[in-house]
Order: C-alpha cells, then structure tokens, then sequence
C-alpha cells in the first residue's frame, strides 16, 4: 500500500496537499481498498464553505456507503470531473485522482492532519523487522 510522503493525511482516511492558499483532497489507498469497486461520488457542496471534520459528500461502493469528510476549513472550490464520469479511476489511483480543490480558510487546521508516517502507524501498515 502507498502512502506518499508529501501528503498529509486524516484518521477518516482523506488525503491532502497543499498549494499556496489552496489544497487538493482525495480518499487514500488504503480507504479505496476498504470501500471495494467505487460507482459514484457525490459532492453536493460545490461553492460551499465547509468546516473540518463536517461532510462534505459520499462515496458509494459496490457494497456500502462512505462519508468523505473535510481535512480543513475551506470553500469548496472544484470537483474533479473525471470522478464524476469515471467513478473507478479512485480505486485505480487514489492519489492521482483528487475529489476537491478547496481554498483554505483556516491553514492553522493543518497542525492536526498525519504525515505520511503516522498515517502508517494509524492503519498498521508500519511494520518493523525484528
């Protein structure tokens, strides 16, 4: 499982990286892997403000249903349209196929997401040979 190093990440198991005064969010390798064959993602709030932690839209799976939740307080700027026409690039490439673009209201907010290494340590994927 990859786990880029220059993302941060989210114990829901969002992705993001930063841009200036913006930032780029998706759901990481291992959420895809959990989720199984994704079919739709719906993002409904476009041109909105959205606080951390808050949803802001779902992915739905051959199997469930997932909330995707906002990594940082921003106004939800762009939604990639390739997910929409194309759902199953997520489980293809999680970290190439970003959800949102959302402008940064409150960068402070990024003091609180995983690096990459303690997002390993969160799902288990760290293991040390002994």
């Amino acid at each position: 499982m990859k786990h880029p190093d220059n993302l941060f990440y989210t114990k829901d198991h969002e992705w993001i990286s930063f841009d200036d005064k913006y930032a780029i969010i998706g759901i990481t390798d291992f959420a895809q892997k959990e989720l199984g064959d994704i079919v739709y993602v719906d993002i409904p709030t476009l041109n909105s403000i959205v606080n951390k932690e808050e949803v802001f839209g779902t992915v739905e799976a051959v199997k469930t249903v997932s909330d995707l939740f906002m990594p940082i307080t921003g106004i939800i700027v762009a939604v990639n349209p390739e997910i929409e026409k194309k759902p199953e690039i997520v489980n293809q490439n999680p970290y190439n196929s970003w959800m949102i673009k959302v402008l940064v209201n409150a960068p402070e907010e990024k003091e609180s997401l995983l690096t990459a290494d303690q997002y390993k340590d969160l799902i288990g994927a760290n293991t040390h040979a002994y």
